[in-house]
Formats: C-alpha cells, structure tokens, sequence
C-alpha cells in the first residue's frame, strides 16, 4: 500500500560462527494490486553505529513463463520481439527471393542490396534482442553486453535504410549510374555524424541513466540531436526527390507513392520519441514504445519491399536500367574526362516484363546505346586513309571483240528450201503489232552512264592495251553442227 511500511521479513534467527554472531532472515511475501505500481524495498536498523549486510531478492510477477521476472512496464517485450523475429525473417527471404529475380535479369543494382543487408542485420539484432529476453525469463539475470550487442545492430539497421532512402531520392541506379563528388562528401559526413551521435546516445545511457529512474533512450541531448538530424535527412530527401522528379517526370509512378510513404516514416521516429518523453506513463512507456519501434521498422522495409517487387503488375517498379548497362551509360567523355553527375539518358529504360524465364525475351536483344555525348567515333587505320575507291582501281581488260568474218553458208544439199510464194488472191496476213506500253519502252532513251571523278594524281597512268585471251587468238571457227554432214540412213 502506498506510504506505508510493510516487514517482509520473518523474525530473524542468531547464528555464530567464528565467535561473529549472524542475523538470519528468510521469508517471502505476495501481493496483489489492481494496477501496476512502483514498490520501494528499504532497509534500517533503529539505533546502532551501521549495518553490515548481504542480501539476495528475487522480485517476481506471478510463476508465468512470460511475467515471472519482468517488471510491469517490460510485459509483452519478449513476445514482441518473438512475433516481429519471425516477420522480419519472412521479408529478408522475400527480399533475398527478389533478389535472384532480379540477378537473373541484370537489374539487382546496389540500393535494393542495401535494403537486403538492411532486412538482414534487423533480423539479427532483433535475434539478439530475443537471446537476451529468454535468458532474463528464465533467470531473473540480464546480460548488459548482449543487450548492447542489439541494439548496436538494431541502430545500424537503421542507419542502412536511412542512407539507401536518401540515394534513391537523389536517383542513384533509378535515373543515374553515380552520386556527384559533393555529393559523396555531404553524404559521407553526415551519415559521419549521424553514426557518432548514435554512439554518443548508446554511451550515455549507459554510464549516466540512473538505474532508480526510468528514462527514455531519447531522453538525453544525444536523443534530441538524433531527432534533429532526422529533420535535416527529410528535408535534404525532399529536396532530392523533386530535383529528380524535375528531371525525370517518367518515374512519378516510382517517386509520387515512395515520396508520401517515406514522408509518414521520417516523421515518424521524432514523433514517436516526443510523445514517449512527454505523453506516455513512465510505468508502461518502455513495452508502448519497444512495440511502435518494430512497427515503423516494419512498415519502412514492408513498403520498399512492396515497391519493388518484381512482377507484370507492379506499376512502381523503379529499376529500369539493367546492371550491365550503367558502365556503357557512364563511360567517361572524350579525353576520359568525367562528368560531375552520370546521369541516365531519357526515355531509355527497358520494357521490364517480368515474363517466365522459360518463355525467350528478344527485348533483351537489344541494349542501351551509350550517350552520344560521351563516346568519341574510332579513328580510321593508315590503310584505310591510303585505299582508293574502287572506281579508280585498274579496271579489268575487255572482251574480245565479235568476229568480222563473213558467215558461212551450209552445202547446197543441205539448204532449206524457202518458203512458196504466196497467191495474188490470198492477200498477206497483217503483222502482229506491239503492245503500246512495249513500243514507248523501246522508245525511251538510254540511261546516261555516271560520271567517274578523276582518280587521284597518286593512281593516274594509262593502263596497257587491254589483249585477248590465247585460246581466242589461236582459234579457228567451227562450224554449227547442224552443217555437219548427217550420218547415212538404214534402208
């Protein structure tokens, strides 16, 4: 009962040893109250110079498994942790499953590998988390290290996500192959400072919390400087998000959802820590407040993962460049000189169907071209400036010309008669006349033969007199073979 003394001690024994004489008290007491409430364990000695004590107490809640050494305020931890263990398990073989997917069609780029690695060390830290919650029901005793060791994990998990949602807002693997240098050093120091103050606020917690009070981690300057940081990460993700949006106003199916899912999330966590200081009760804030963390986790990596599912009938799907392509887009200019900000070329992503693997896909015959910004045409070989064109090569010699000699007439034997004279009265059959199409063919003038430039001064010369070949020079004529006398007749 509150403001009174209870004795929660048996009448003590006297026990010497060694001429010392001991006080020997063992007893326990129950209670029951109708809500949580604080209990205050004191000792005194009325009248005396001190007391010199060894004690041992086992504060219990109920003989539950999942009560028995729990305080009021940390009811539920164990089973929260166990429940969001074995969810978080499902999204990384989701994520791990999506991944082959993606491999298999050159579109697993390094942010959704930061989302993978992300998943992989929550599910770790909240391992831990349950390690060390299973070995304190069971013995009363907790183990700090292990404790610590979770939430390392469980910060860095964090971290991860927080750096892979600031990359896609400035369109690094979605419209870009690469983040600018000033952009790498802004980033580089503030995820510098952002891991520092995390550190700060794990140090100070533990060496300067006092264990009688109960506080919040975000209860402490380093927690009020992590929110600030945060405010600052939304503000530089909006900014990203409309410069790419600017830029590339074909990824609003990707950025317009992404942008309004990660603006709940970013708000989020200073929120949640503003009302954990200020509007929760310090008796149930550490249970309220375990479970509101696991949840924002879990809606930040279940809506990436949503996001980036690879199926037909994902709308939002961001990856549209292919992994084998960021080099080609990329490529250094002419000189091999680099650009500050390797953007991707416009209107150039894939027509990513995610059809069966069994079924052949001959849009990935073809790939992205590079820019044309960036690639310098090949300088032409020595041999190639040398070659002539082919109207100046020597051209080959000419035919033989037709023979002049006069044509042979067969035997008078063998000379067809010709034809009877036809009769006065039977006049002579018309000729047959040409189509008129055929007669304006014949009528059409010749085509006029292109003109050849004058070859080089380097390929000028008269070439030799074309001569025939010696089996034309040495030939005599033949005569046709219907000249030749036929073979006799059989009676």
């Amino acid at each position: 009962m509150p403001g009174q003394a209870v004795s929660l001690l048996a009448p003590p024994q006297v026990v010497s040893e060694e001429g010392i004489r001991y006080l020997s008290c063992s007893s326990g007491r129950s209670f029951r109250s109708v809500r949580e409430r604080w209990w205050y364990i004191a000792l005194s000695k009325c009248g005396g110079d001190g007391l010199q004590l060894e004690y041992e107490m086992v504060l219990t809640n109920g003989k539950s498994f999942w009560t028995r050494h729990f305080s009021a305020d940390e009811f539920g931890i164990l089973e929260t942790d166990v429940t969001f263990l074995l969810v978080f398990i499902l999204i990384f073989f989701l994520s791990c499953y999506f991944g082959y997917l993606l491999k298999g069609r050159q579109l697993l780029h390094t942010t959704y590998k930061m989302f993978m690695a992300a998943a992989g060390v929550e599910v770790l830290s909240l391992l831990f988390f349950c390690i060390y919650w299973g070995q304190y029901a069971t013995d009363g005793i907790s183990n700090e290290s292990l404790k610590i060791l979770a939430k390392l994990l469980f910060s860095s998990s964090f971290l991860i996500f927080l750096l892979m949602l600031i990359l896609l807002g400035k369109g690094f693997t979605v419209t870009r192959g690469r983040i600018s240098h000033s952009g790498s050093v802004k980033l580089s120091v503030y995820m510098t400072l952002y891991t520092l103050t995390h550190m700060v606020l794990l140090i100070y917690e533990a060496k300067f919390f006092d264990p009688g009070q109960v506080l919040y981690t975000y209860e402490s300057p380093a927690g009020y400087g992590l929110i600030g940081l945060q405010v600052a990460a939304y503000v530089w993700f909006c900014y990203a998000v409309l410069i790419s949006l600017r830029h590339f106003p074909e990824k609003q199916p990707f950025y317009v959802p992404f942008f309004a899912a990660y603006t709940l999330w970013f708000f989020a966590v200073p929120v949640m820590a503003l009302i954990a200081n200020f509007g929760i009760p310090k008796w149930a804030r550490e249970k309220i407040v375990n479970g509101i963390q696991l949840g924002i986790h879990l809606y930040a990596h279940g809506v990436f993962l949503i996001m980036t599912r690879p199926s037909a009938a994902n709308k939002n799907f961001p990856y549209h460049v292919r992994t084998s392509q960021i080099a080609s887009a990329g490529a250094p200019g002419p000189g091999g000189s680099q650009s500050a900000d390797k953007t991707f070329p416009e209107h150039v992503y894939g027509n990513v169907t995610f059809i069966s693997d069994s079924v052949p896909n001959f849009t990935e015959l073809f790939s992205i071209p590079p820019p044309t910004s960036c690639v310098s045409p090949a300088a032409p070989a020595p041999e190639e400036l040398l070659a002539p064109p082919l109207e100046y090569l020597t051209p080959l010699p000419a035919p033989p010309p037709p023979s002049t000699s006069r044509r042979l007439s067969p035997p008078p034997a063998f000379r067809t008669p010709s034809a009877p004279t036809p009769r006065r009265d039977h006049p002579p059959a018309p000729a047959p006349t040409l189509p008129d199409w055929v007669l304006a063919l014949l009528r059409t003038p010749p085509r006029t033969p292109r003109a050849v430039p004058p070859p080089p001064a380097a390929f000028r010369g008269s070439p030799p007199p074309p001569r025939p070949p010696p089996e034309f020079a040495r030939r005599t004529p033949t005569p046709p073979l219907e000249y030749l006398a036929p073979l006799s007749r059989r009676p």
